[in-house]
């Protein structure tokens, strides 16, 4: 799944304003036998959003700011994909008013940094991406042609070795730094 939401567009209703972009960047992070999972330590009031159905939006603090999660699995299971970077396409100008920054390219290239853009906090978690009037994930046709490339996850400390991260080979918009001895190209986008 987090190679499939790749080229969905994420979108953030902001005072009637769409904003968001193309996903360019996720990592998996799996219900079982996954300890860099939240859900390793099991359902907590903290974490359950994960828990819950395919569809669901996780939101998580992480040093005063925020990650946010599709759930991709059965209900109960603990399954999500980490929403790690976005192309900014639609309301750009309110994305950077919401990050204080002037740079498109440091708008949405990080978890942090998108959910900063779109003004994503734990009041959105347990949203429901398909049906929520304030965010959601939509497939708009296809990008034929773009390289989906998979390395290990990072800013992690367990599970480093995993190669669950893709992100769209050469789009400027995919965060951390990428060395040649790490990657790996999976397959073209819908191919």
């Amino acid at each position: 799944m987090a190679r499939e939401l790749l080229g969905s567009a994420l979108l953030r209703q902001l005072d009637g304003q769409w904003v968001g972009g193309w996903i360019v960047e996720t990592e998996a992070y799996l219900s079982a036998d996954d300890p860099a999972s939240h859900s390793a330590r099991g359902k907590t009031p903290s974490n359950s959003a994960m828990f819950g159905r395919p569809g669901t939006l996780y939101v998580y603090p992480i040093h005063a700011k925020y990650c946010m999660n599709a759930v991709t699995e059965a209900e109960g299971k603990g399954s999500a994909v980490l929403i790690r970077a976005i192309e900014p396409v639609w309301g750009i100008d309110r994305m950077k008013e919401n990050r204080a920054v002037d740079e498109l390219r440091r708008l949405t290239r990080g978890p942090a940094m998108l959910c900063q853009a779109l003004r994503v906090d734990r009041s959105l978690d347990h949203a429901d991406l398909t049906t929520s009037r304030d965010v959601m994930i939509a497939r708009a046709g296809s990008r034929n042609g773009d390289i989906i490339t998979e390395t290990p996850r990072i800013g992690i400390s367990s599970a480093v070795d995993r190669k669950l991260r893709f992100f769209i080979d050469g789009n400027r918009y995919v965060s951390g730094r990428v060395r040649d001895h790490e990657t790996t190209p999976s397959k073209t986008k819908d191919a």
